[in-house]
């Protein structure tokens, strides 16, 4: 291989790792509450295998430090960013193409803290593809710095909850294990 298809080759690989992205931050009501509540996970890489345990809360989470009350009507923002911690709303929340739905499940635990996210899931929120406009759901997080706003049911049960926030890139989908699942579980009560 000659230096400069080298040169090209490494160059697309680091934009196509710098387009992935995290879900990290949460706000309840309005109030940032940061990643204190996020099990964040070791990199930006999507999870590809939806036939193993990293679709649940992604490969290799880390622990959250803390729960955040997130009451039962309350509004919530999930915030997405390409590197964790980097919040510079400059940058696209989840760049390069990598179009796809916004999807944020609940998931009713013993202990949010602990729970390995096995339990049942159901949906809270979905924004698709939007025909009228031609708009994917994920182009709004990069239109809005990342962020994706959304109503906790107000028939939700008290207790402790595992919240995932999701984008599914489907730029590669036309082949198996093309899609890109990035997402993070959030810990709430």
């Amino acid at each position: 291989m000659r230096t400069s298809e080298v040169l090209f080759a490494a160059a697309a690989l680091v934009t196509s790792v710098t387009s992935h992205a995290t879900f990290q931050q949460l706000w309840v009501d309005g109030v940032d509450k940061g990643n204190v509540c996020a099990r964040l996970p070791a990199s930006n890489s999507p999870v590809t295998a939806v036939n193993t345990n990293d679709i649940r809360c992604n490969a290799n989470p880390g622990k959250a430090s803390q729960k955040c009350s997130v009451p039962a009507g309350s509004t919530v923002t999930v915030e997405m960013h390409q590197q964790n911690g980097d919040r510079d709303c400059s940058k696209e929340g989840i760049g390069g193409n990598h179009f796809g739905p916004v999807i944020v499940y609940l998931s009713k635990v013993s202990d949010a803290s602990t729970d390995t996210g096995s339990g049942k899931w159901f949906k809270i929120f979905e924004t698709g593809y939007n025909a009228a406009t031609k708009v994917w759901g994920n182009e709004g997080l990069n239109r809005g710095c990342g962020k994706q706003q959304l109503k906790i049911p107000s028939s939700i049960a008290p207790g402790d909850y595992l919240l995932r926030a999701e984008t599914i890139a489907l730029h590669a989908a036309g082949q198996a294990g093309g899609a890109q699942f990035y997402m993070t579980c959030y810990v709430s009560l």
